[in-house]
């Protein structure tokens, strides 16, 4: 049974993770926090690295701190680290490799998801200041973007 539970924790986490992507996108990156998220709108150094790239620090931490927990006593640390985890390497995979290209693959994708994925954050880029950017999520994104 724990197993069951432990494999529904980690799912829940996961897609919980997509709700908080976006939340934290559009009320924290484009709000309190837009000098560290600014850079990734409008490029201004010559760093592979952006400010923007702390957010991924601070989830790193949460998703240790959580498996630190799960060491110590509290088994459900480990599933919620581990979705939390799980959810920023499919992120970075997306986002940063798909998307952004910030390593050149998966660049002749053409798959209808794929492309509708990648014209919305086009959309979303389109403004490069902190308002009027249209924020979702990497998974659920609105269905006027995918045409054939």
């Amino acid at each position: 049974m724990r197993i069951v539970l432990w494999i529904l924790i980690f799912i829940g986490t996961f897609l919980i993770m997509e709700f908080m992507a976006w939340f934290t996108h559009k009320y924290v990156m484009h709000g309190f926090l837009w000098s560290l998220h600014k850079d990734h709108h409008h490029k201004n150094h010559d760093s592979w690295f952006e400010r923007n790239d702390a957010f991924f620090i601070f989830y790193a931490i949460v998703s240790m701190s959580l498996f630190y927990a799960g060491a110590n006593g509290f088994w459900y640390g480990y599933p919620l680290g581990f979705g939390i985890l799980a959810y920023g390497v499919a992120y970075f995979f997306v986002h940063d490799i798909f998307i952004h290209q910030r390593f050149k693959l998966f660049r002749n994708a053409n798959h209808w998801y794929a492309k509708g994925v990648r014209r919305a954050h086009k959309i979303h880029h389109k403004h490069l200041g902190k308002d009027k950017g249209e924020c979702f999520g990497m998974l659920f994104v609105p269905f006027k973007y995918f045409k054939k």
